[in-house]
């Protein structure tokens, strides 16, 4: 989602104060700023009208009846990590340095000491709500910016500087393969070479190709469909992993079409990717999160994705179901603009090629 958006969507913020008087205060203040305000009495219903909606800021009063404010910033921050990027403000008539450490180390994000002066209190929460704004639009230009540097490369291989741009491409982490219209062998980098010498049966002579039976046909569907897409000028991106002996976790393969419309032999209508999760470089996953804006769990199981675990193999290693995965996947795709895993791989893949070259 663009910034642009952002500013025109209305934030919603959860107020959590249980005096009355007080709470009807703030929220006329809020609405008068343009504002929408969900209300809650208590810590219990605090935590209650979080897990029904995703507000973008939550207020809240430190001592209400029944889970005070620490408890439910505990709750939201242990359990909620799809909400880490959403600011958490304590409202409190306690000044003293030592409470405001300890709300830090839980993972406040502001404070406003009562009585509330509402010119503050409005000043804060725009500038927290601008901070997310300003992280989720640099997500969304550094993703643009990492599409724009692979159709850059595209037309810098299609050039005369081709064999110099492809001596660039042996600096890249994973291995790379542009393969011409009819799946002829253009070029392979150092990195596919070698994972071509450690693979028993694959192949990178004439074209690419795997000497095993399911993962043979697999493997030139997979090609087929690529460069039939690039033949009719369309982007795709497919993938499959390819079963290794022994201990050796699946070669991850990605082909991505380049819409060689025109057909032409020397022109690469196709790259495929070839990752090697025990030896390929690995993204930081604080580089990763803040490359496309995700939360520490999104970009880990971004990561995962990216090193050939299916869903239900990720939910099982942390230690939690397919539906908290799959809701993770929706916040993943939303952020990174993708639509497919695929697609949200192909990414992740390209950011760790930017970290290589870097």
């Amino acid at each position: 989602m663009n910034d642009s958006t952002q500013e025109v969507a209305t934030p919603l913020i959860l107020l959590a104060e249980d005096h009355a008087e007080l709470r009807g205060d703030i929220r006329d203040e809020l609405h008068e700023a343009g504002y929408a305000v969900i209300e809650a009495v208590d810590g219990e219903e605090a935590v209650a009208q979080i897990h029904a909606v995703a507000p973008d800021l939550i207020l809240c009063d430190i001592n209400m009846p029944g889970r005070n404010g620490y408890e439910v910033l505990r709750e939201i921050r242990d359990t909620r990590p799809d909400l880490a990027d959403m600011p958490f403000v304590f409202l409190t008539a306690l000044s003293d340095t030592r409470d405001i450490i300890d709300g830090k180390r839980l993972g406040a994000d502001d404070y406003l000491v009562k009585p509330i002066d509402f010119d503050l209190m409005l000043a804060t929460l725009e500038a927290r709500l601008r901070q997310v704004r300003r992280m989720r639009h640099k997500a969304s230009r550094e993703i643009d910016e990492l599409r724009q540097a692979m159709t850059d490369l595209r037309q810098e291989a299609s050039s005369q500087a081709f064999s110099a741009a492809t001596r660039a491409l042996d600096l890249v982490a994973p291995g790379m393969v542009l393969l011409g219209p009819d799946g002829q062998l253009l070029y392979a980098n150092r990195a596919a070479r070698q994972l071509a010498s450690d693979t028993e049966g694959l192949e990178v002579t004439h074209g690419l190709s795997i000497a095993s039976g399911a993962d043979s046909q697999a493997l030139r569907r997979t090609l087929r469909a690529t460069l039939t897409a690039s033949a009719a000028g369309r982007e795709a991106v497919n993938c499959l992993r390819l079963a290794r002996p022994g201990k050796q976790r699946a070669l991850l393969v990605l082909a991505c079409s380049l819409g060689n419309a025109g057909g032409l032999a020397r022109e690469p209508a196709a790259v495929i990717l070839l990752a090697d999760p025990d030896k390929r470089a690995r993204v930081p996953q604080t580089v990763l999160a803040s490359l496309f804006g995700l939360t520490p769990t999104e970009a880990r199981i971004a990561l995962a994705l990216a090193e050939g675990l299916r869903s239900d193999e990720i939910a099982e290693q942390m230690s939690v179901s397919t539906t908290t995965i799959a809701f993770h996947l929706r916040n993943l795709f939303q952020k990174t603009d993708t639509h497919r895993q695929a697609e949200l791989i192909a990414l992740v893949l390209s950011g760790s090629m930017s970290v290589a070259l870097d």
